[in-house]
């Protein structure tokens, strides 16, 4: 429908999942090219996700968790970027950066606003007809339990996937009794510097779960705890066996501190202060006493412990999504174009190519997942990646499609390759490791890593 020539789906706002840094970035982005977002945040405040991640320290620095839109409309406020060549933690992240950000975009952020459905006006999934002519309806359910729907001229969901971590299982399901023994797991990196969860951990014995950045931060954090309280050990469970690329980049990796982030988990593994679990693919959890007691498939035991921290991935919820025509990845969950060059079956050595609107581009036209959420399944995503996305996406929604194909990003290398895929045969699990990369054999971290590190960004 228009008016006078005009569209009027193009006077709705463009409606932004999530108050996270890519959804904020997103919505400035919006505001620079003269379009109106709406940004719905389930939380409270900005960065709600973030702030649950507080305590961590993020490796990349300053100057790479600022996006460029968002510090233009902080400049005319005051807002100074701090250090560009420190690392904030997430709770600096949020209150130095994202709130700020949020509060200048003023009520163009909605919160406590949970989106429950996205759909085509009058249009369900099945229907063709006039299909693209129509705007999104997004329904929403508000704090105190009310329900709204909101009409869009587009939909950008930058949800992320804190909200729904992957569970312990092997084959992607939930372990035989993980549900029965949630008291005793975790799905967060821990902050020991709670004296609640300091008490939980401090001369126990805890399985950590995981190969990423986020399981060496928990190592790296219990193995510091086992120094001051004895009795601390942790056991890393590793689906894999240890090889040239489970450590990560280390001093190959162009952000330092995630290299260095790898090395601080393979100094405690060999200092002893953790010991690996190698080519273990939890199968169940057991209750023993008061302990617990994982197995694997094909019946291995482990030695009991007393808390296990899981933090094996996260995965995007769809389930809002599903009126909507996604084209996504049968494996990673990633929008189809993406996944090729995220997939960690087959990604080596070098940097994933940045991209934008050409990538995340679905059979049902004027929707995005970006950030973590276009991901899916797959690890290591970084800010400055998503920053790209939403200029390249926010670029096509105005209807510049010169700008939205342009690349405006370099990203680091990662130092790490990963050819030999996710799995291993059982009778090569304790010296796997593939790939082209040969881990550094030192372990000295320079002066600018920091304490400890998150996953992602």
């Amino acid at each position: 429908m228009s008016i006078n020539g005009v569209s009027t789906t193009d006077q709705l706002p463009v409606v932004v999942i999530g108050a996270g840094p890519i959804g904020l970035a997103a919505a400035a982005h919006l505001v620079e090219r003269g379009l109106e977002p709406l940004v719905l945040e389930a939380g409270p405040t900005a960065g709600s996700a973030v702030r649950e991640w507080s305590h961590v320290r993020l490796f990349s620095t300053w100057g790479e968790l600022v996006d460029p839109a968002g510090e233009k409309l902080l400049a005319p406020a005051g807002w100074v970027r701090p250090d560009a060549s420190t690392y904030p933690t997430g709770g600096d992240w949020a209150e130095h950066y994202l709130q700020p950000l949020a509060d200048v975009l003023g009520d163009k952020v909605r919160y406590g606003a949970r989106v429950t459905g996205v759909a085509r006006a009058g249009r369900d999934r099945i229907v063709d007809s006039g299909r693209d002519e129509q705007p999104f309806t997004v329904h929403i359910e508000t704090a105190d339990g009310r329900e709204e729907r909101i009409t869009a001229r587009a939909v950008i969901d930058a949800s992320g996937t804190w909200t729904t971590p992957s569970p312990m299982g092997a084959d992607g399901l939930p372990a035989l009794g993980e549900k029965a023994a949630a008291g005793r797991i975790s799905y967060r990196v821990p902050d020991l510097d709670d004296p609640a969860v300091r008490a939980r951990y401090a001369g126990r014995r805890t399985a950590v779960i995981g190969s990423g950045a986020s399981a060496f931060t928990a190592l790296a954090l219990l193995a510091d705890l086992a120094k001051e309280e004895d009795g601390t050990h942790a056991v890393w469970v590793l689906r894999r066996g240890i090889g040239s690329n489970t450590y990560g980049g280390g001093e190959a990796d162009q952000l330092p501190a995630r290299g260095a982030l790898g090395l601080r988990a393979k100094a405690a593994v060999e200092a002893g202060q953790a010991s690996a679990a190698t080519g273990f693919r939890t199968h169940a959890v057991e209750h023993d006493g008061n302990r617990l007691v994982l197995i694997a498939e094909g019946g291995r035991r482990l030695d009991p412990v007393d808390e296990v921290i899981v933090l094996t991935g996260f995965r995007p919820d769809l389930s809002f999504l599903s009126e909507l025509r996604l084209g996504l990845d049968e494996r990673l969950q990633a929008p189809t174009a993406l996944a090729p060059l995220i997939d960690p079956n087959v990604h080596s050595c070098g940097t994933v190519y940045p991209h934008g609107v050409n990538e995340l581009s679905h059979p049902e036209q004027d929707v995005y997942l970006v950030g973590m959420k276009s991901y899916g399944r797959a690890p290591t995503f970084l800010a400055m990646t998503g920053y790209e996305q939403v200029r390249s996406v926010t670029a096509a929604i105005a209807g510049d499609q010169e700008a939205a194909e342009r690349v405006e990003l370099t990203l680091p290398e990662t130092g790490v390759c990963g050819g030999a895929g996710l799995f291993d045969e059982p009778q090569n699990a304790e010296q796997s490791g593939g790939g082209c990369c040969a881990a550094p054999t030192t372990l000295q971290i320079g002066t600018a890593a920091p304490v400890a590190t998150s996953s992602g960004c």
